[in-house]
């Protein structure tokens, strides 16, 4: 049985009940694929963030234009406070 959407979506690998332990390879697989996850994850919790976009009424293209640009200007300012 497959598990995932297919194509170039990729899934963590599971251990089962009474399988033998996930190998490293599979766990550096996991590690890999939990890095970019968490990218996505801090990406989507930036922009939940900005209020403007909950009423953002446009075209797809104009709305990833505005995200862009959104997240520029929040990590010019992350990187101000930062160092």
């Amino acid at each position: 049985m497959t598990v995932g959407a297919g194509g170039s979506v990729r899934t963590p690998f599971k251990r089962r009940r009474f399988r033998p332990k996930l190998s490293r390879r599979q766990k550096a697989v996991n590690r890999a694929h939990a890095k970019i996850r968490a990218r996505g994850e801090r990406a989507i919790a930036t922009l939940k963030t900005w209020r403007i976009l909950a009423k953002l009424r446009c075209y797809s293209r104009r709305a990833t234009t505005i995200v862009q640009a959104i997240l520029v200007l929040h990590h010019v300012e992350a990187d101000r406070y930062a160092g």
